[in-house]
């Protein structure tokens, strides 16, 4: 299989919230419900073979579930298959407990590394944690998306290594929302990743706005968790700041 689409970048799409209503909407070819359809998600990883595709939009439309998008990747010379599908369904129909269930025996029939299934409107929220350096914009996009409902996650804490002044913009919002705010200086010697470690245990992922600090191999393994960067920078070849003039001085 030589499909190679990636999945857009964008944070609403990660966290599984389209913008858009699907209050109103009805399954094609089918009555209408008497209850409200519900978005769900569902993100696989696995060893690549014939007929995943097939599987996967099998299991939702066995249960009336209809597939709003679907993104695949499989990289080239690699046995490896990844997806994320977007689907309405009824949850009358397709009680949240019988969709874990059904989607875990395709884990068990792909042997899947990663199958994870979202439903915003019923699971709880992700719990995450922001790690920022000294420009706001990133961070100010996460805050703005989440305090306008876009971004359905609770933010733990904000975590920095420049020191933000009381009467700026970013600290005014934190404080009338609860948010934590965190100023850790960073040296080289000293990245302080023990205590941002402490500070981020309850989290269940993290995310590096324009964070302008690497995180060493032995954070991301007593992390044990997701990493999202959304920094401009185009890793892993090209680091850091400038990551345009990088790759101009490369000869791209």
């Amino acid at each position: 299989m030589a499909l190679t689409r990636r999945v857009s970048s964008s944070i609403p799409h990660f966290f599984g919230f389209a913008e858009r209503s699907f209050k109103s909407y009805k399954l094609p070819g089918g009555p209408s419900s008497s209850s409200s359809l519900t978005h769900g998600i569902h993100v696989f990883h696995c060893p690549d073979q014939v007929g995943i595709v097939a599987k996967l939009s099998e299991c939702i439309a066995s249960r009336v579930g209809n597939i709003l998008g679907a993104d695949i990747f499989v990289p080239e010379k690699k046995n490896v298959f990844y997806s994320r599908n977007e689907f309405l369904f009824d949850p009358v129909k397709w009680p949240r407990e019988q969709m874990d269930e059904d989607f875990l025996n395709l884990s068990k029939l792909f042997s899947a590394t990663r199958s994870v299934v979202r439903v915003p409107d019923l699971d709880p929220k992700f719990k995450i944690g922001i790690l920022a350096s000294k420009q706001d914009h990133c961070l100010v996009d996460l805050l703005h998306r989440w305090q306008e409902g876009r971004l359905p996650v609770e933010i733990t804490c904000v975590i920095s290594n420049h020191e933000r002044g009381p009467n700026t913009h970013v600290i005014r919002f934190l404080e009338r929302n609860n948010i934590p705010y965190h100023f850790l200086n960073t040296t080289k010697e000293n990245k302080r990743e023990g205590e941002i470690l402490e500070l981020v245990l309850d989290t269940d992922f993290l995310v590096l706005a324009r964070y302008m600090q690497i995180l060493s191999g032995n954070f991301l393994r007593t992390y044990g968790k997701d990493v999202i960067n959304i920094h401009h920078g185009l890793l892993p070849s090209f680091k850091g700041g400038n990551p345009s003039k990088q790759i101009m001085l490369a000869g791209f």
